[in-house]
């Protein structure tokens, strides 16, 4: 039996709950949903964790952020920024945080996916601006920020595994890629239907790797082009730098020219410096 059919059964297994999304940042996620959210209900849940707290205000203070006066408070922060920013800065802080392991191959990858999907959401912010898409730029910053979560599931299920003296030879180098050509799609899909979170990044994980897709769903378009030039520079657990972007469909329907592409590459290069947490 293939191992990677080993693996999705020993999967099945395991909790959904594994730690890859702070539940203070998705109840956030999910709370914009709704039209008639209110500044209390979004400072009353970010202070639920103070720890999370302190992440959105050193990251709001931070270089790419920071206005000419510094933030104090929270609540200053949601006001001057918006409350999507802060829900997706939330959700970047907590991220970064649980890209980590003890060390080895995991701890290797997780380090890689982490400046992958960062460079993703960044890039996907600066397209949706470049292209005057700015209603869905917060948008593409979350879904850039999220598409590859199944890669980090299945890299804590791994972990878990691994630690129970099992699937020891998933932890190598080809292997691991093959698991994740196979199933990280499926699974992140499976994790964000478990935490109900908003249909348009479940949409972005169930399609960013499809041969056809939906070119009216910008979002998904905006991280599926980002993703392709992030892996011709290397940005992440795999390379593709024979990848032609300008004549991807993607670049096409979002009418990127060569000069624009270029500075997509510089942006992305820039979010590697950029520390979240």
């Amino acid at each position: 039996m293939p191992l990677s059919l080993t693996i999705r059964r020993m999967l099945s297994m395991q909790p959904v709950e594994l730690p890859v999304f702070n539940p203070i940042a998705v109840k956030l996620a999910q709370l914009l949903e709704s039209p008639s959210f209110t500044l209390d209900q979004v400072l009353s849940l970010i202070h639920e964790d103070q720890s999370l707290a302190g992440q959105i205000l050193r990251v709001a203070n931070s270089v790419g952020y920071i206005g000419r006066v510094r933030i104090e408070t929270v609540k200053d922060a949601v006001v001057r920024m918006g409350a999507q920013q802060v829900s997706n800065i939330a959700m970047a802080a907590s991220q970064s945080s649980l890209h980590s392991s003890d060390g080895g191959i995991i701890g290797e990858y997780m380090r890689k996916l982490w400046s992958h999907s960062h460079a993703c959401a960044m890039g996907s912010r600066w397209i949706a601006h470049t292209v005057q898409l700015d209603p869905i730029a917060e948008q593409a910053y979350m879904a850039g920020l999220l598409h590859d979560v199944g890669k980090l599931y299945l890299l804590k299920a791994l972990e878990r595994l691994n630690g129970m003296g099992v699937a020891q030879a998933a932890l190598e180098n080809e292997m691991l890629l093959e698991i994740f050509a196979e199933l990280h799609v499926e699974q992140g899909f499976r994790i964000m239907q478990h935490w109900n979170m908003p249909q348009v990044y479940c949409n972005t994980i169930a399609c960013h790797h499809d041969d056809t897709f939906d070119e009216k769903d910008l979002v998904l378009v905006i991280v599926r082009l980002v993703d392709a030039v992030c892996k011709t520079r290397g940005v992440g657990v795999t390379a593709e730098r024979e990848i032609d972007v300008l004549a991807l469909p993607e670049a096409r329907r979002l009418g990127l020219s060569h000069m624009q592409l270029a500075e997509l590459e510089v942006v992305i290069e820039d979010s590697l410096e950029v520390k979240v947490a």
